[in-house]
């Protein structure tokens, strides 16, 4: 993409209502406009990174074995009085009225509408097990929307729902689901702590909220300090193994990391002292196993391998698409501006000409524009007619892992430097080498 022809309306000064970090820097950076309270419009670069982060998710997901969807934002306002939510849920939930007098609602969570979707459709042991998600817009009400998208009305959410024969194959989703998210936040450069946590409204006793360590973040969150050392890697997953998920779950939540709400004092005393830490967490996602009750409530049963009808045992999964971004701002930035991780930047490479006009930069320039756009590296090049410093100062503020510098002077010795957004440094080299560089940093991503 050329600056001159991208729709990047940035902002010099910091808005006044934005109150934490990523707020500022997305609205500084042109990726969101607010349109009323709690709800924004992406412009053209914050929906790039939204998109980035909603592949990554289908990615993982399809790879554990679950089957993509799409539900409407609008429900029936029926199914929830069927499952004795309607009520429940409170002020947070939106409820319309059509013009034929029927009670709406624009969905919170689909809990009610995916379990209609399969009792009419599944009948049998046979059919199971299956996990049904989609990416949606969610819409809460909430009574005090603040912190840009950490905080909105409407967000951008991934929902799934895992219909199992018993508890013992619902619990193995729970583990599955698990692993899958620990492998999506790693692969978008978080490191996303899962913690017991409360279950609220959705309901159900096993739960586990992720989280990603700031100073913002709404959560007051306890945890052993030995959990920051483990990784997914490029470790192999057999989804389908109960023995290998289970494992994995184990490693993970064996280390003590809860939020305030189900906190344990005497089980946090017993840390060794040093790895015992306090700290503030943004929430990411959260998964659920809520066994029977939707089902019971609904009547979504199946027969199994007796010949018995019998409900089937449920649990639910949410990861919070456009919440993710705020989340990263917040993990990885500077008083520049955002440090994107390579595997979510909008553009993965910037291209500064130093020279604008000048007959060498000016094709050199080109020449690198068009080799890294045919490598698939999506180049961002600036190349409008500013002052080198304004330009320097746009690529820091929007976070491009890497810049490729190309000034007459480095020109004539048959240089550009190639300068990482994240350490600062900068090594001279040609062209080509910069090119291949870049094509080599991202090869894994």
């Amino acid at each position: 993409m050329r600056m001159s022809r991208y729709f990047l309306p940035i902002l010099k000064e910091t808005p006044s209502e934005a109150q934490i970090v990523s707020h500022r820097l997305m609205l500084r950076a042109g990726m969101i406009r607010q349109s009323s309270a709690g709800i924004y419009s992406w412009l053209p670069m914050g929906f790039k990174v939204l998109r980035r982060l909603e592949n990554i998710v289908h990615e993982e997901q399809i790879r554990a074995g679950h089957h993509p969807m799409l539900m409407p934002t609008l429900q029936s306002a029926d199914l929830w009085r069927e499952s004795g939510r309607y009520e429940d849920y409170g002020d947070e939930m939106l409820r319309i009225t059509d013009r034929h007098g029927r009670d709406m609602l624009y969905g919170p969570t689909n809990e009610e509408l995916i379990t209609d979707i399969f009792r009419n459709n599944v009948q049998s042991y046979k059919d199971l097990p299956l996990t049904l998600y989609h990416i949606q817009w969610k819409f809460r009400d909430e009574r005090r929307p603040r912190f840009g998208v950490m905080r909105g009305r409407e967000f951008f959410m991934k929902d799934g729902y895992n219909f199992d024969i018993d508890k013992d194959a619902a619990l193995h989703a729970y583990n599955r689901h698990l692993v899958s998210y620990l492998r999506t936040y790693e692969r978008m450069g978080l490191k996303a702590i899962p913690m017991r946590a409360d279950s609220g409204p959705i309901g159900g006793d096993d739960t586990h909220e992720f989280l990603v360590l700031a100073d913002t973040g709404e959560s007051e969150v306890f945890y052993d300090s030995a959990i920051l050392d483990l990784e997914m890697g490029d470790r192999e997953v057999d989804y389908d193994s109960v023995e290998q998920c289970a494992a994995i779950k184990e490693e993970w939540t064996t280390p003590y990391a809860r939020t305030d709400e189900t906190h344990d004092a005497t089980l946090f005393d017993a840390i060794p002292e040093e790895r015992r830490k306090i700290s503030r967490g943004i929430e990411v996602g959260q998964i659920f196993y809520f066994g029977t009750k939707y089902s019971d409530a609904m009547n979504a049963k199946v027969v199994n391998e007796d010949g018995k009808l019998v409900p089937v045992h449920m649990g639910s999964h949410g990861i919070g698409v456009s919440r993710l971004i705020g989340a990263i701002i917040e993990a990885s930035h500077d008083d520049k501006g955002i440090i994107w991780p390579e595997a979510v930047t909008p553009f993965r490479v910037g291209i500064v000409n130093l020279k604008q006009g000048d007959a060498e930069a000016d094709a050199a320039c080109e020449n690198l524009y068009q080799n890294l756009t045919a490598l698939g590296l999506d180049p961002i090049y600036d190349d409008r007619k500013e002052r080198a410093g304004a330009k320097f100062a746009t690529m820091d503020l929007i976070g491009v892992p890497w810049r490729i510098t190309v000034g007459p002077r480095g020109l004539k010795n048959g240089v550009v430097e190639l300068t990482s957004r994240k350490t600062g440094e900068s090594v001279e080299m040609t062209p080509a080498d910069a090119i291949a560089r870049c094509a080599e940093i991202y090869a894994g991503v």
